[in-house]
């Protein structure tokens, strides 16, 4: 019996610790939902401070942005213009209605060709048109509003009629007339800043298209054979098919025969000094050094290809090797095609020049236009001799050209 009294006291004491538990779990439970709710009323708040900001931040750069100084003259001439024509306008409609009703549809029209006129110079600007057409567009637009001026100013005066002073009365025609004139050069005035600000803005684009333009028209004073033929090609082709600078090259490969850049004449003085170049290397290639290797090798084996003297070794006597000074026993390294001899230059005298041969390259010179184009080369070719006696071809003929 008194085990289940202990069961039972342990039972209900088992049963107050769980709905201890139980309370705690609850009340934790509820802290944390407590908890987490004011998280989340804290980052709402600071949502919407943020965006409380951000649309304050939007609002002043719009204000900003509207009140530059570009958008305030912009805007503010637009108004100034429109305040204009509403001052003159009704002056327009009274004077010729006073005339006649049916005359109403006058004063706007008049009005209107002046702002109408106005309007297309900035179209023309837009469009880059030519100039004349943009000063024509300002004529009759200053003409029209010049006209609506006068009748205005006219109306002002006659303003007496209906009590007022005459000083007040050409005070308001004054007026009348400066708001008439003024709308239509207030606008063209707004045209004008427009367009600098818009050539300012890119200048270094502006400074292109200035040096391109200024390029193609050197170019075509220049070659005036060429650029016909490249309108041709342009013409020939479909529209849109050749491009400008194919159509150039191609040209100037039909009337230069080459490529492009390159002439007759720069292929012949190129030639030209070409072939002085190699014949300056020619000569430089007889150095000191290579005449003293020469002469060993002749005194090594003599002038007959090894038994100069029967014993291989130099003689001594004029006649007997190279220090003889003869030109045939120098052979070990100038008859190999790499220059020529400067031994036998200078103790032989030089080749005269044959009339045939003289005849022959003023033919030549003849066939390219002019002796000035003559070259060692084409000479050398035409005539089939070495180099030094072409160069003293083509001067020869250069200095009868001269001459």
């Amino acid at each position: 019996m008194s085990s289940w009294f202990e069961e039972r006291r342990a039972d209900k004491a088992a049963d107050a610790q769980q709905r201890r538990e139980d309370r705690e779990f609850e009340s934790k439970l509820r802290r944390e939902e407590r908890r987490e709710a004011r998280k989340d009323e804290r980052e709402e708040k600071a949502q919407r401070r943020r965006e409380r900001s951000q649309r304050r931040a939007a609002r002043a750069a719009r204000r900003e942005k509207a009140l530059t100084p570009g958008n305030v003259y912009r805007k503010g001439t637009l108004a100034l213009v429109a305040a204009s024509a509403l001052a003159s306008l009704p002056a327009q409609i009274i004077h010729f209605v006073s005339i006649y009703w049916m005359l109403f549809p006058v004063g706007p029209a008049v009005e209107g060709a002046a702002w109408v006129m106005a309007a297309g110079v900035a179209y023309a600007d837009e469009r880059k048109l030519p100039m004349w057409v943009r000063w024509l567009l300002r004529i009759l637009s200053l003409a029209a509003a010049g006209f609506a001026a006068n009748i205005n100013y006219q109306y002002g005066l006659s303003l007496t009629d209906h009590g007022v002073s005459p000083d007040n009365a050409r005070v308001a025609g004054l007026g009348l007339a400066a708001v008439t004139l003024g709308g239509p050069l207030f606008f063209e005035v707004r045209q004008w800043v427009l367009t600098l600000t818009a050539a300012a803005t890119d200048p270094k684009k502006r400074a292109e298209e200035k040096a391109r333009t200024k390029h193609e028209k050197d170019r075509r004073r220049k070659f005036k054979d060429v650029a016909d033929r490249q309108k041709q090609l342009l013409l020939a082709a479909p529209f849109g098919t050749l491009k400008s600078e194919d159509a150039w090259a191609r040209a100037w490969w039909d009337i230069e025969g080459a490529p492009l850049g390159v002439t007759a004449s720069v292929i012949a003085d190129r030639l030209d000094a070409e072939a002085d170049v190699s014949a300056v290397l020619a000569h430089a290639e007889q150095t000191p050094e290579r005449v003293a290797v020469e002469l060993l090798l002749a005194d090594l084996f003599g002038p007959n290809g090894g038994d100069g003297g029967g014993s291989g070794t130099s003689t001594g006597k004029p006649g007997g090797g190279p220090r003889g000074g003869t030109p045939k026993t120098r052979t070990a390294l100038g008859g190999k095609g790499k220059g020529p001899d400067s031994s036998k230059a200078d103790t032989e005298p030089q080749k005269a020049l044959a009339e045939a041969d003289l005849e022959a390259v003023r033919k030549l010179a003849e066939a390219l236009g002019g002796a000035d184009r003559l070259s060692a080369r084409n000479v050398r070719e035409t005539v089939g001799c070495r180099n030094d006696y072409a160069i003293r071809l083509r001067d020869a003929v250069r200095a009868e050209k001269k001459d």
